[in-house]
């Protein structure tokens, strides 16, 4: 992962003005910009809030109140970086080394490219998508709900997401993948891929079968 550590972002310290953040937000397609003093994460403004401002040529230490405190450390798992940008819903996350200076930013992008090119995506196994609503989304739950099936994540990404709900791609080496499915229904998750072996959609099948053949007489 330290390799995908990135400092070519010009960040913002407590002293810039906010039409030099807006300046940035303008040609980088970014959501947050770090704020950085003495080598030490102040926090993270994001470009909606600061559109905000009416005072453009005010000084970021003026808005404390709109900024997110959001890291990373240079040793930390791929798949905690991973929930760790859907949590904060950015798409730049600030690195701390172990003394906890600021070192630099992962992207988004790159740490998904990264994800993807894992050998575990190719390995056996089943890929399902399921789907909650943002705030109720949890990748602790979902692991849990996995694993209490005897069940094992091979692989596990965030592969699409809402102002309201989270989609995620979720890799599972089960021999009875209808036991984990009809888990993650009971826990309002929804399916949103469709498979062979889940009686539940076999069910409603037969059952609409059974109606149409009722109507049909």
């Amino acid at each position: 992962m330290k390799e995908y550590i990135l400092n070519d972002l010009e960040v913002l310290t407590p002293e810039s003005l906010v039409n030099k953040a807006q300046e940035i937000f303008e040609t980088l397609p970014i959501t947050h910009l770090p704020i950085v003093k003495n080598e030490e994460l102040i926090g993270s403004i994001s470009e909606s809030d600061l559109q905000t401002i009416d005072e453009k040529s005010s000084k970021i230490s003026e808005y404390s109140h709109l900024t997110d405190f959001f890291f990373t450390d240079e040793n930390i798992s791929l798949l905690k970086t991973i929930k760790l940008f859907s949590e904060h819903d950015t798409n730049i996350m600030p690195v701390l080394n172990d003394k906890k200076k600021y070192i630099g930013y992962y992207e988004l992008h790159d740490v998904l490219e990264l994800f993807c090119s894992n050998s575990s995506l190719f390995s056996d196994g089943v890929m399902i998508v399921i789907e909650k609503n943002k705030k109720d989304f949890s990748v602790s739950e979902v692991s849990q709900i996995v694993e209490s099936n005897n069940a094992t994540i091979l692989a596990l990404y965030i592969s699409n997401q809402t102002s309201d709900a989270i989609q995620a791609t979720v890799k599972i080496n089960s021999e009875d993948i209808n036991e984990v499915i009809q888990t993650f229904r009971r826990y309002n998750y929804n399916l949103i891929s469709e498979h062979k072996d889940d009686f539940y959609l076999q069910d409603l099948k037969d059952r609409s079968d059974y109606l149409q053949k009722y109507l049909d007489m």
